[in-house]
């Protein structure tokens, strides 16, 4: 039997669910079957949680600031209420059961504030210093800046070196990190772009979108996924 893996969804103003294809085809590659996870059923994260084997947290629009304790910078983006409303609740839900969860670009940032992080609203209006491009002017599929990985992480035998190449779209970034994740990627500019946890078997959010450069056959973004997929499979 595949390993079921809970996909969250973005939506639009309307309630229509949207989520790119490439999380799924991603999931599917790596040998798990796909589970959409829509909004609106929040009374139900206890049976979701029990239902799915590992949890795939997707981008999209910002998170509320609300969540942890700010008020709406002048920069802040469009907010996702009704995703906020499942998704942090859904994945301490997950860590409780200590089920495998992927998060990716926002999905990592939910992974942290879940957690009682927060992140920089808009990381160059909220950053000293010159930063790199991190919503790039480039194909998706084209990797534009590097990210150092931590020696001895887990992330680090999952990509078996200690630098990649990245693709980029975000302009909001993790602040501060509380345990059980620590950080063990950075951009050059000090910008966080990955975390694990030390307390759960397979909990990693990166920054990037590694479900675009997987498509495109990158080594280091299939494994992440065959790695996640291998962790819901065990028991």
């Amino acid at each position: 039997m595949k390993p079921i893996i809970g996909i969250t969804t973005d939506t639009e103003k309307n309630y229509n669910h949207v989520l790119n294809y490439e999380y799924i085809k991603a999931i599917k590659r790596a040998g798990g079957l796909p589970l959409i996870i829509p909004v609106g059923i929040e009374e139900d994260i206890p049976q979701i949680a029990a239902m799915i084997d590992g949890l795939l947290a997707t981008g999209g629009n910002d998170i509320s600031p609300l969540l942890f304790d700010e008020e709406p910078h002048h920069k802040l983006g469009e907010v996702s209420p009704w995703r906020d409303a499942i998704e942090i609740d859904l994945v301490r839900e997950i860590l409780k059961l200590d089920k495998p969860i992927f998060g990716i670009c926002r999905g990592m940032q939910v992974l942290n504030v879940a957690v009682g992080g927060n992140i920089y609203q808009d990381l160059y209006a909220q950053n000293e210093g010159t930063l790199l491009q991190h919503i790039q002017n480039a194909p998706n599929d084209y990797k534009s800046h590097y990210v150092e990985i931590a020696k001895g992480s887990l992330f680090e035998k999952i990509a078996e070196t200690d630098k990649i190449t990245v693709n980029s779209y975000h302009h909001q970034s993790l602040k501060d990190v509380p345990k059980p994740l620590i950080i063990n990627g950075k951009a050059s500019d000090g910008i966080i772009e990955s975390v694990e946890s030390t307390e759960h078997r397979f909990v990693i959010g990166v920054q990037w979108h590694p479900e675009i450069l997987s498509d495109s056959g990158d080594a280091v973004s299939l494994r992440l996924f065959e790695r996640f997929i291998e962790a819901c499979t065990e028991k």
